[in-house]
C-alpha cells in the first residue's frame, strides 16, 4: 500500500514559552492532519511562524513589534511569500521505502507535484536527499535520491498519485481547520490573521475558519 502525508520539518522546541507545544527533537517531521492534538498543532504553528521569522529589510514591511508574541508572529503576518519547511512524504508500506522532501523544499510548493501528473511529467523536491518524480506513460517513478544510481524507487499509476494528492490536500485542510480553532483559543488577538497566513503557507485555496 502506498500512502502520502504532508509533513513539516520540526526543530527542537526547548525553551519556547509563547504557547503550549509538544516535545520534539531536531530534524524530525510532523505529519499534518486533522488528528493532531492541541500541543502538536501548537508545534506546527510555532514551526511555520519560525520559518518566516525574518527581520524586515527593504521590503516595506512595518518594524517588528517589541512584544515577544507580536515579534515572533511578525514575519508570518507580514510577509507576502511564506515558507513551511517540509513537503509530501510518500511511503510504500509493503517495502518500507519512503520518499522524503529534501532540504530547501517546502509545503508551500506541494502543488509542484501536479507537474508530474498534468504538466511536464517530472518534478524534484529539494536536495540531500534529492527526491525526483517522473511520469512514464501511465506510471510514475519516484526516486528517493536521484544523486545515487542505486537509489530505492517507488512506482505507482498516475491515477493513484492523483488520488494521493487529493488525500494530502484533505489532510492539510483538516489541519488548517484545527489550527483555526486552536488560534481562537491561544491567539485570540491574532486568530484570523494567523489562520489566513497558515492557509497561504500551505498554498490552500482559502483559509478555514472554525471554532
Amino acid at each position: 500500500m502506498i500512502v502520502i502525508q504532508p509533513v513539516l520539518e520540526i526543530h527542537a522546541s526547548d525553551g519556547f514559552t509563547l504557547w503550549p507545544v509538544a516535545a520534539s527533537r531536531p530534524y524530525g517531521v510532523l505529519p499534518l492532519s486533522g488528528a493532531l492534538d492541541p500541543a502538536e498543532v501548537g508545534t506546527a504553528v510555532m514551526r511555520i511562524a519560525d520559518c518566516n521569522n525574518i527581520d524586515p529589510e527593504d521590503d516595506d514591511r512595518p518594524p517588528r513589534p517589541a512584544d515577544p508574541l507580536g515579534g515572533f508572529l511578525h514575519g508570518l503576518l507580514t510577509m507576502d511569500d511564506l515558507l513551511a519547511s517540509g513537503g509530501l512524504r510518500i511511503t510504500d508500506t509493503a517495502t518500507g521505502i519512503a520518499l522524503l522532501p529534501g532540504c530547501c523544499n517546502g509545503l508551500e510548493e506541494w502543488r509542484d507535484w501536479f507537474e508530474v501528473v498534468d504538466g511536464d511529467g517530472w518534478a524534484s523536491f529539494g536536495h540531500d536527499p534529492s527526491p525526483l518524480a517522473e511520469r512514464h506513460g501511465g506510471a510514475v517513478r519516484l526516486t528517493v535520491d536521484a544523486e545515487h544510481d542505486n537509489s530505492p524507487l517507488i512506482e505507482l499509476p498516475v491515477t493513484d498519485l492523483r488520488r494521493l494528492l487529493a488525500d494530502a490536500e484533505r489532510d492539510m485542510v483538516d489541519f488548517l481547520r484545527l489550527a483555526a480553532a486552536w488560534a481562537a483559543r491561544h491567539l485570540p488577538d491574532h486568530a484570523t490573521a494567523v489562520t489566513s497566513a497558515l492557509g497561504r503557507a500551505l498554498d490552500l485555496p482559502a483559509p478555514v475558519t472554525g471554532g
